[in-house]
Formats: structure tokens, C-alpha cells, sequence
């Protein structure tokens, strides 16, 4: 939901921008710490430092390491970050969080977002941030350095700062908590379930439960990863580890209410209800009721991130004049609120047409903040959810139909500049797609018409800026985006977004800038290959990356593309796949098929999507007997046309390729 937008009518929470974060200055946690960690002589890490760190903090608590090491994995991927704070102000490999101190020390920053909302903006920062709660007020999960220094011995500054003395304080929170059960040191994992589940900080029976099972898959999975720091870490596999679950019911949690919910069992969910009521002037809730998948089929998912900490989004989403979104998953555990019925249209993607058809997930997190992490925890818990909604609604998975918000085009020419960003570049697609079981993975020969953009993410670092301020650079990171330039050289300029800049001004680096950028998984039409560069079909353009054979950015793909049909020199391209204007009934107004600044033009090629018909909600009233969905002959194809996906006429077109 990135930028700082609160819509002041129906019309623009429905269709303009998603729930902007107003909270995103004061809880953006980046105080940039130095993490410390053994090393050699010469300064370089040692490859097996952290792993001895590790070993070291286990037989000194009596903690058995390979549950130390699944606790670290889930929370961290063994990562140190830099030194820098979780969006839950959680730090080291442990993340134990000490969100008072990253509140305190985190800087107000404005995005660098070049359309910035201006005194709207200002008002709802100011808002959100008069609503943070007091330090001294956080949950028991958003301060468990505190804890972690009692127990240890350790000052909660050496905890923050040195990776080592991180791990101890986990270590002695893991042994602490089984002493808390009344459980005895054990060197047998199973016997740590409970004291993995109260690690976790979840306040509920459910959460604790997902987060102790995700823990102990890691274990019996295993693990080998290069950490940020470039330390090799190795979890070996323990297969037959079968925890004493049966633990959890002696940490006095609460039951959270998931009556309502629609979510796998193997998610913690909880029912925390948009509202939809009426509150004057015609204008109601946050969302529309309907009925699919039968009025209309559900063909997207989109992933957005909050920009707001976890309190502040479920703020936003109970609010009858924001806008909504069906599920909300928390960053430190993985939790996961439902607001809306899959039933029924959300609003959050910009696009009205997008909102019928797609289910939205809001990730606690910040974009423009490399190393305000998202967590392990996270990004499974949203891949059971993502894989139960496409076995549900029939979803492929892949990144024609698994969207960031930053992929959902634009309705109409004049909304082109404000559709959002997020989750943006430094969300690992990757990452996630291997956690759906979907990695993206070679599908044919080196020569190949299609490539799949797939660089490596923890290597692949390209220079973004306005993390912070406008212009100023950001933090080197991982990144699962390329940059896109006019001829095959890192000199050429960017290539232009004429929608974003009309007077034909060259893309940025910026981060939050999307007009020369390919992301991981997207896939594009080959245009040419010199050297170690590819060419690939793009907003109409020929366009560039940088992808060497030896360590490459891109891999082979095969699917079908299309092109303009024969006897076309261009075709048109939309935001939105609406009905022609003899569809519509009596009584509803019908909506212009408007379309974009660009062109597809002759000789061209891009990825095919979905092939459907135009349609379009009519869904202005809280009585929902009015409501009408129009269904059109008019037929269209959704394409990957640049970083967002756009629809070309099905009768403009001739489809080829496979």
C-alpha cells in the first residue's frame, strides 16, 4: 500500500490509490549499526565464524543448536542485515527486537516518491504518528532484547551490534522460556517445542503453534546458505525430529477468532473485519459485497507491503473512510488478519478492474528500506496462503497472475503516475516462488524467443537512490530487479516511461521509479542479443540488460507471445479490460474503453497472460440489489507490456509461439 494517500471520497478509495501508510517516517527502522563477527586476519569474514558462534551459544545454554539455528533461519535466513533494524525493530541473526530504541533512533524519511501527496501527505504522517504507541506500551514481541539482556548477561547494545553476543541472547531467551515451562535442558529438539512457540512472541495459541511447525520444518528440511555477511551457514537435516506439540497449551495464550476466516490450517488466521456500513452521503465501508467466483472469476493475487507498522494497517483497515484489502500478515511471526470475504471486492490495487478479479495481501514492511527486513516467517506464511487461494480461485502460479501492486497498470492515461510501487526491488521473488514450489528454472535452450528475468538476489546489487531523501543513495542490497537501458551499455541512458514522463524525460535510478525495470519472474519477448547483453520487447522499445553467461540475469522461458496481426502498424493498449459500450444494460452508465500513451507496435512481441472477456462491477450503493457485473463479447489478452502488465484487444492481435 506504499504512499501516504487518505482518499477523501468513495470514488477515489474504490478506484485511485491503496491505504497509504502514515506511519511510514516514524517506525521506518534503519539505524545503520555495524554487525560483528569473526574475521580473518585481512578483514574478509570467516566462512565459518557464525556457524562456531552458533555452536559456541548452544553448548553454553543448553540449547540444542539445530534448534537454535532453525529459530535464527526463521527469523532471519542467519542474515545480520548490517546491523540495521526489522520494520519490528528486530536485530541480528536472533532478530530480537528492541523497537523502543529503533522508534527512537529512526530518522523521518519522505520516500523520495516524486509525486508526494503534499499537504494530504503531511496531515496523515502527522496522524499516524501522534497514534504510535508509547515504547514503554509495545507487546512483549516488539521487545525481546529486553529479556534477552536479563537473562544473559549481556547489554542490550552488544546485542544489537555484534552478531555473536546476538546469538547468545537467543540462545538464553530459547533456554529461559523452557525454563519457564518447567521443562528440563534436553538435547533432544522434539523437547523444545513450547519454548520455540513462547520465542516466538505470539500472543495467540494458533500463531505460536504455525511458528514452532515452521521451525521444526526447517529442521527436518535443512538448511546451507551464504549469509549477507558472507559467512557459509549449514543446518544438517533431521528428517524424523517429531516435536512434543502438545507443549503449547501451557503457554497461556489467547484463542484468536478465526470463524470467519478463509485461510489453509496450516496458517494462524484471524477475523479482523473491514467494516461496511453506511456513514452519510451516500458513502459506505471500505469494500463491496459480491459474490465470487460466481458473479465474476478471480484471476490475480497482489502483493502489496503495509508501508505502516502492524498496528497502524489494522488502524487504517477498520476505518470506514480508507480503503481495504482481503488479508494483512505480520512481519515478525508470520500471523495473518482477514478483513474481507474472498467473496466479496476489496479496494486496494488502484484499478478497479484489478480489484473485481484479484485477492490483495498487505505485507508488514517498508520498500524504500532495504534492510527493514521482511522476515522468513513472513514470506512462508504468505506462500501457504498464496498456494491455498490459487488451488481455490484456479490461479496459475506465476507472475502473470501473482502481481506486486507495483505490477497493476494504471487505469487511464492521467492515473499512470500515481499507481504505486510496492512491494518494489527488494522484494525477493525469487525467495518466494521456490517457497510456492514454483522456482524459476530454465524451459529451454540458451537461444531462446522468451527469457525469464531471474538474477541472483543476495549478489545482484544495482544502485538505487531516494531511500531516504530525493537523490541521495541508498543502502547497497540484494535485488530482484534489472535495470533497462537504451543500448547494450551500463553508459546508455535508462529507458523512457512516457507515461510516468510525458515530456519524454529519460527513467531514474530512483527506487521508486518503475520505468526501466524488469523484476524477477517476469518474462519478456528476446529482441536481440550482443555480447552479454539482452534485448528484450518493453512499453513499446527496444530495451537492454546486462546479462553475462557466466552469471547471468535472466534464463531461458517458453510460452506464447503475441504481436501486432497482420496489415497493423500499432495496436493500442489498455489499462483495463472493459466491455464495448453494447454490453451495457440499461441503468448502467457505460465506462470508457480509454486507451494508454503506448503502443504495441508491428514487428513486436510480448508474454501472453490470461486470455477474457471485458468486464466491468457496477457496484455504487450499500444495497447491493443494484449491483451488476457486464460481460462483453470484446475479448482481450493481459501482457507483460514493461514492469506492469496491460491488455491488447484479442482481435488486434495474432498469438504465436509455445
Amino acid at each position: 500500500m506504499q504512499g501516504f494517500a487518505l482518499a477523501r471520497s468513495r470514488s477515489a478509495r474504490r478506484h485511485a490509490w491503496t491505504a497509504g501508510s502514515a506511519v511510514a517516517a516514524a517506525a521506518l527502522l534503519l539505524p545503520l549499526l555495524s554487525a560483528g563477527t569473526s574475521a580473518n586476519a585481512d578483514g574478509r569474514p570467516s566462512a565459518s565464524a557464525l556457524q562456531r558462534d552458533f555452536a559456541e551459544a548452544a553448548d553454553e545454554f543448553g540449547v540444542p543448536e539445530s534448534v537454535l539455528l532453525g529459530v535464527s533461519y526463521l527469523q532471519s535466513r542467519w542474515d545480520a542485515h548490517g546491523g540495521a533494524a526489522s520494520v519490528t525493530g528486530g536485530y541480528g541473526p536472533m532478530h530480537l527486537t528492541d523497537a523502543r530504541t529503533a522508534l527512537a533512533e529512526a530518522p523521518h524519511h519522505s520516500h523520495g516518491v516524486e509525486d508526494a501527496r503534499g499537504d494530504d501527505a503531511r496531515t496523515a504522517r502527522a496522524a499516524a504518528e501522534a497514534a504510535l504507541p508509547e515504547p514503554a506500551s509495545l507487546p512483549p514481541r516488539l521487545r525481546t532484547m529486553e529479556r534477552a539482556a536479563q537473562v544473559s548477561g549481556i547489554g542490550r547494545e552488544r546485542l544489537r551490534d555484534d552478531a555473536a553476543a546476538n546469538v547468545r541472547g537467543g540462545a538464553a531467551l530459547l533456554a529461559d522460556a523452557q525454563k519457564s515451562l518447567g521443562l528440563p535442558p534436553s538435547d533432544d529438539p522434539a523437547q523444545w517445542y513450547g519454548a520455540v512457540a513462547r520465542f516466538s512472541g505470539a500472543d495467540d495459541v494458533a500463531t505460536a503453534r504455525t511458528y514452532a511447525d515452521d521451525v521444526f520444518d526447517v529442521i527436518r528440511t535443512g538448511h546451507a546458505r551464504t549469509t549477507d555477511s558472507g559467512q557459509r551457514m549449514v543446518l544438517a537435516s533431521d528428517p524424523d525430529v517429531a516435536p512434543d506439540r502438545s507443549q503449547v497449551a501451557e503457554l497461556g495464550l489467547r484463542t484468536a477468532d478465526a470463524a470467519r476466516t478463509e485461510c489453509p490450517r496450516s496458517v494462524a488466521c484471524e477475523w479482523i473485519p473491514a467494516p461496511y456500513e453506511e456513514f452519510g452521503a451516500g458513502d459506505y465501508g471500505n469494500h463491496d459485497k459480491a459474490g465470487r467466483p460466481d458473479s465474476q472469476s478471480v484471476e490475480y493475487i497482489v502483493v502489496h507491503d503495509t508501508e505502516a507498522t502492524w498496528d497502524t494497517t489494522l488502524r487504517l483497515v477498520q476505518d470506514p473512510q480508507y480503503v481495504s484489502w482481503q488479508y494483512s500478515l505480520r512481519s515478525s511471526d508470520g500471523h495473518v488478519a482477514q478483513h474481507v470475504p474472498l467473496k466479496d471486492v476489496a479496494w486496494h490495487a488502484g484499478n478497479w478492474f484489478v480489484n473485481a478479479k484479484s485477492v490483495g495481501l498487505e505485507h508488514e514492511g517498508f520498500l524504500v528500506s532495504p534492510d527493514a527486513w521482511y522476515t522468513e516467517a513472513m514470506y512462508r506464511t504468505s506462500a501457504r496462503l498464496v498456494r491455498y487461494l490459487a488451488h481455490r480461485f484456479g490461479i496459475p502460479l506465476d507472475r502473470q497472475h501473482l502481481l506486486g501492486h507495483d505490477n497493476v497498470p494504471g487505469t487511464t492515461t492521467a492515473t499512470i503516475r500515481g499507481m504505486h510501487t510496492d512491494p518494489g526491488p527488494y522484494w525477493d521473488w525469487q525467495h518466494y516462488f521456490t517457497l510456492l514450489g514454483r522456482p524459476f528454472i530454465p524451459q529451454a535452450g540458451p537461444d531462446s524467443a522468451v527469457v525469464t528475468i531471474r538474477p541472483d538476489y543476495d549478489a545482484h546489487r544495482p544502485p538505487y537512490t531516494g531511500c531516504v531523501k530525493a537523490g541521495e543513495a541508498c543502502t547497497p542490497h540484494g535485488s530482484g530487479a534489472v535495470r533497462l537501458h537504451t543500448d547494450p551499455s551500463e553508459g546508455a541512458p535508462l529507458v523512457k516511461d512516457i507515461g510516468l514522463r510525458p515530456g519524454g524525460q529519460d527513467s531514474t535510478t530512483g527506487v521508486n521509479d518503475t520505468g526501466a525495470r524488469a523484476s524477477t519472474g517476469q518474462q519478456y519477448a528476446v529482441a536481440g542479443r550482443e555480447g552479454d547483453w539482452t534485448a528484450i520487447w518493453y512499453l513499446g522499445q527496444k530495451a537492454w540488460f546486462h546479462n553475462p553467461r557466466k552469471k547471468p540475469t535472466a534464463v531461458a522461458a517458453r510460452t506464447l507471445v503475441l504481436t501486432p496481426r497482420d496489415g497493423l502498424a500499432e495496436v493500442p493498449v489498455y489499462g483495463r479490460a472493459y466491455p464495448e459500450a453494447s454490453a451495457y444494460p440499461a441503468g448502467v452508465p457505460v465506462q470508457p474503453v480509454s486507451p494508454l500513451p503506448y503502443k504495441l507496435l508491428a514487428g513486436q512481441k510480448y508474454v501472453v497472460g490470461d486470455r477474457l472477456p471485458g468486464e466491468y462491477l457496477y457496484a455504487t450503493t450499500f444495497d447491493t440489489a443494484g449491483h451488476r457485473v457486464v460481460r462483453g463479447k470484446e475479448m482481450y489478452y493481459e501482457i507483460q507490456f514493461g514492469h506492469r502488465v496491460a491488455f491488447v484487444k484479442a482481435a488486434d492481435v495474432a498469438v504465436t509461439g509455445r
